[in-house]
């Protein structure tokens, strides 16, 4: 069982953070994709390097770290998603164009044209447990920050802030919890990935009990998709 795990960035290649990761036997192994490119990510390009990517492993779910969609008017919550307060997450996604500190705008909108791309080429975003989920190919939208708090492990900081120790540190820690197999040292970007992954895997296996959901199932409505669900991984039974 395989998945593919991305933690997107919309200002260059070199920050996006890709990892395939397939369970064995005896844990989880994880393999790191490097994109080629060294400039500014396009929607479709990006999603044309996913959907073979994903293909030529086999993997049914894609895991992404950025906004599915938009904010439901009548969801309860004046300028973010369902989601997004659950979680309370920096960026709120509001209605269609409207976002949350506005320095948030470009990567929100860069997010949502991601996963219109893939939806072009076949891909679903995830409708939740026990709604078709297990025929398809599924876009699932997470986020690491809250994925190392349903862990209980320290967050990892910001790129900018964090030191090498601190990386080794959540990394270690993972492979611990979950048997990883890393090959070598994950980058930020890509334990970022990791982390945020382990929940596509829980959902992979079938296993709901290892996934926190947040937010309510995603739907069209005059030509956008609005809200969607936020999966995180939860602590393995057996820890």
């Amino acid at each position: 069982m395989t998945i593919v795990s991305v933690d997107l960035a919309h200002s260059d290649y070199r920050n996006i953070g890709i990892v395939v990761m397939s369970r064995l036997s005896n844990g989880i192994a994880c393999q790191f994709e490097t994109p080629t490119k060294h400039t500014v990510p396009a929607p479709g390009l990006l999603g044309d390097l996913l959907d073979n990517l994903c293909a030529k492993h086999g993997a049914r779910y894609l895991l992404m770290d950025g906004p599915q969609g938009w904010k439901d008017a009548s969801n309860g919550h004046l300028h973010a998603r369902l989601c997004e307060r659950e979680l309370n997450t920096p960026a709120k996604t509001g209605l269609p164009g409207i976002v949350k500190p506005a320095n948030y705008a470009p990567f929100v909108v860069f997010s949502v044209a991601v996963y219109d791309a893939l939806a072009s080429r076949g891909w679903r975003r995830w409708p939740g447990v026990h709604n078709g989920d297990r025929e398809g190919r599924f876009l699932v939208e997470s986020f690491p920050l809250s994925a190392w708090r349903s862990l209980d492990l320290p967050i990892l900081p910001a790129k900018s802030k964090a030191s090498h120790e601190d990386i080794q540190e959540r990394a270690t820690a993972l492979a611990g919890m979950f048997s990883l197999d890393l090959g070598r040292e994950p980058g930020h970007d890509e334990l970022q990935a990791i982390v945020a992954g382990l929940a596509g895997i829980a959902i992979e296996a079938g296993n709901y009990a290892g996934i926190a959901i947040a937010g309510r199932p995603p739907f069209l409505l005059d030509g956008t998709w609005r809200e969607g669900f936020i999966v995180n991984p939860k602590v393995p039974i057996s820890v």
